[in-house]
């Protein structure tokens, strides 16, 4: 097929070590050039691709050819420059959270559906090596059916963390976290949430409990306050559970390395057999290799829907379903009490 021409909106440490390394790298791709204001960014642009333009508007981006572009901004800019990008006629990948509220991302699916354009939330969590190892062994059945699922991302870095324009941990890893859970376990049905809010007013050390429809739940953490980190994943089922203790995705490391696909090729996204996880049957455990990450997909499948030669990869949908859930778990958090969906 015939290249998609797509800018990137944002250069700062999402824009850059993450999706302008697998966008200069994905097949189906033409990488226009950054839209970044600052000097600075301009800059790291410059040097970490020689060549590469840089604009200083969406309009400028548009006005320069681009079919497509990926939002990675803070998430206060996330649903306005999702929906100008649309009504300028791109189709848009945006970064999660990819609104800070269900009302705003269910705006931004109507406008695309208006407009015929596609729309995709940049949820590549789904594409994590230890999630792709545990849906694998959901689907053989080695798990039975699934009756809980712990899910963690927690650090030690107290100075750390998304500010305000970010959207507070609940909306950051929890837009990963919850996404998860839904793609693992359908729709959920009640939601309860405790957390801890800085002097800031700013959420951190965040528990979800989902209830879903379905009779499984989920136990959702994410802290950038834990000094003793728990497992990464603790799945449950009536045959067995998986447990990883690891505590990110390896190609997380390599994009921060200077890696990418095209340099690394089928060796790419692979983990090493010390950080495997394993399937326990009471006593006895079964070390289980962890499939190869697989990020490099999302920007290819991605540029063929925008093609319409295939589905989109995260259907913006979902990023609905997510808000929603977090949307009821702030509430939750605020007033002490279960909040039912319906």
């Amino acid at each position: 097929m015939t290249a998609v021409r797509i800018g990137l909106v944002g250069y700062g440490f999402g824009g850059r070590w993450f999706h302008a390394p697998l966008l200069a790298a994905a097949p189906g791709c033409d990488f226009l050039g950054v839209v970044t204001a600052s000097p600075e960014r301009r800059g790291q642009v410059a040097d970490d691709h020689p060549g590469l333009a840089t604009y200083g508007t969406l309009e400028e981006l548009a006005a320069a050819g681009a079919e497509a572009v990926a939002i990675s901004t803070p998430a206060d800019t996330h649903s306005e420059l999702t929906d100008r990008a649309l009504e300028l006629g791109l189709a848009v990948a945006c970064d999660k959270p990819f609104a800070l509220d269900a009302a705003a991302a269910q705006r931004s699916v109507d406008l695309a559906d208006r407009l015929g354009l596609t729309l995709s939330p940049y949820q590549n969590r789904r594409w994590d090596s230890d999630f792709l190892t545990l849906r694998a062994l959901v689907d053989d059945g080695r798990l039975g059916d699934v009756t809980r699922f712990e899910s963690r991302f927690e650090r030690l870095d107290p100075e750390a963390g998304p500010g305000a324009a970010g959207g507070g941990t609940l909306r950051d890893f929890f837009s990963h976290l919850v996404d998860q859970a839904l793609v693992l376990l359908g729709p959920v049905g009640s939601v309860y949430a405790e957390w801890r809010l800085r002097e800031s007013g700013l959420d951190d050390d965040v528990f979800v409990a989902l209830t879903h429809t379905g009779g499984a739940r989920s136990h959702l953490w994410g802290s950038w306050s834990q000094g003793a980190p728990g497992p990464r994943f603790r799945v449950t089922g009536t045959g067995g559970s998986y447990v990883n203790r690891t505590l990110m995705d390896i190609q997380e490391e390599l994009l921060l390395a200077g890696h990418t696909p095209a340099t690394l090729g089928e060796e790419w996204g692979a983990e090493p057999a010390e950080r495997w996880g394993r399937v326990y049957r009471g006593d006895s455990g079964e070390t289980v290799p962890t499939a190869n990450g697989a990020w490099d997909t999302f920007y290819p499948a991605f540029a063929r829907a925008v093609r319409g030669l295939g589905p989109v990869p995260v259907d913006p949908r979902d990023a609905v379903a997510t808000a929603t859930v977090l949307d009821a778990a702030r509430r939750s958090a605020t007033e002490g009490e279960v909040v039912a969906l319906t």
